[in-house]
């Protein structure tokens, strides 16, 4: 007897003993290690640098007829319409009766217009391939944009450089018999300082090849872009630019123009009044006609 209960009382204390230790174990385990972030949340650019982020203040890749430095996302597309109507809205000297005319052609409306069509792809981060063709002179453009800085804590500036090409009759592709083709290749910085949320400032050197007119010789134009966007409320804007030629081939008034601006969602739309009609590098550096105002519009469409 007493051999069997040395041995049970033996059993009992190492199950006693067993049940006792495994908790102890158990808390004296250390706690799973905090898993890292996840590598997607680290790589997202800060807030400022979001490509797809609404600007206020920059909501068009144009001013008016210049360009800003609003960025493009990767992959991204933004449809742009110009329209500037022919009708003088200045009356000339003797001119009679001078309101009612313009009133009676409903300020432009019914006369004809040259129009751009212009579409831009983000084909990379922060650059853009742009074309645009305009019904002045079946004139083709094309263009590269690359934003390479964008105004932060550390930049005071955002600078965007253009590099395109223009040509007459669809850069030659349909050239009427006997009529040599146009072509005017430009270079050019845009460089932008916003204010806040209330106004954004441009200037804009660019230099034109090629802009004397068909049949004279060949001559170069540099011009600088001068343009601001003031905020008049949360979704409307007021504009204006001018673009005086620095030197080259210098003929004509500098262009000039302003509007009133209105953003709704993913739409712009700009009404206009430029004294020329021309919205390519090469016809903004062949400046404005003298005396002269006409109606138009801007319609842009954002795809992101």
């Amino acid at each position: 007897m007493t051999r069997r209960s040395s041995a049970s009382t033996l059993l009992w204390v190492l199950f006693v003993s067993s049940v006792a230790i495994t908790p102890a174990r158990a808390q004296t385990t250390p706690p799973p290690p905090t898993p890292p972030p996840a590598a997607s949340t680290a790589q997202q650019p800060p807030p400022d640098d979001d490509d797809a982020r609404l600007d206020p203040i920059e909501p068009d890749f144009s001013i008016i007829n210049l360009p800003t430095t609003l960025r493009l996302p990767k992959n991204a597309g933004d449809f742009h319409l110009t329209h500037r109507f022919n009708l003088n809205l200045i009356c000339g000297e003797g001119e009679q009766d001078c309101f009612n005319t313009r009133a009676s052609g409903l300020f432009g409306l019914d006369s004809g217009a040259n129009i751009g069509l212009e579409f831009r792809w983000g084909v990379a981060r922060h650059l853009q391939a742009i074309f645009l063709r305009t019904s002045l002179s079946q004139v083709i453009q094309l263009a590269a944009k690359y934003d390479a800085w964008h105004q932060n804590e550390s930049k005071p500036v955002s600078i965007s450089g253009i590099a395109s090409i223009d040509g007459d009759h669809n850069l030659g592709l349909s050239t009427p018999d006997g009529v040599d083709t146009h072509h005017s290749p430009a270079l050019g910085l845009v460089i932008s300082r916003k204010v806040g949320d209330v106004i954004a400032v441009y200037a804009e050197p660019f230099w034109v090849h090629n802009t004397a007119a068909e049949g004279l010789p060949t001559r170069d134009t540099g011009f600088i872009g001068l343009g601001a966007r003031l905020r008049l409320a949360s979704t409307v804007n007021l504009l204006g630019e001018v673009s005086p030629r620095l030197g080259g081939l210098v003929i004509r008034d500098p262009q000039y123009a302003f509007a009133i601006e209105k953003r709704v969602g993913g739409h712009v739309f700009a009404l206009t009044f430029t004294n020329n009609p021309g919205t390519t590098f090469r016809q903004i550096s062949q400046g404005g006609n003298p005396s002269t105002l006409n109606l138009g519009f801007n319609l842009t469409r954002k795809f992101f």
